[in-house]
This record gives C-alpha cells, sequence and structure tokens, in this order.
C-alpha cells in the first residue's frame, strides 16, 4: 500500500477511484467497497463472509 498522497484536482475526472471501510448496521459489522466516483456503484457483505486479507493472498 503507498503512503502517497494525490490532490483531487489532479486526477481525471473518469478514473476510479475504490474504498473499503467497516461499518455496523443493525448491530452486524459490514464490509464496504465502493467507486466513489460513480453514484451507487458500491457492495457490501457481512465481515463474516468477507475473506481476510491473509486468505485472499
Amino acid at each position: 500500500m503507498s503512503a502517497e498522497t494525490e490532490s483531487v484536482e489532479s486526477r481525471p475526472v473518469d478514473t476510479p477511484q475504490v474504498v473499503a471501510a467497516v461499518d455496523e448496521t443493525d448491530g452486524q459489522r459490514r464490509l464496504v467497497v465502493a467507486d466513489v466516483t460513480t453514484d451507487e456503484a458500491w457492495l457490501s457483505v457481512p465481515t463474516s463472509a468477507a475473506a481476510s486479507l491473509s486468505e485472499w493472498r
């Protein structure tokens, strides 16, 4: 993972920007992955169903 940052103004508008976060809804923790440059471009799964980083590698 890179620690570099990039100004929003220097990034082309059509470049996907994908982020992930863990959110809690109704007492259940969920992994949310989203392209923040596109409306409604996201998915969510319970953290219990998400692959851990070591499993994914």
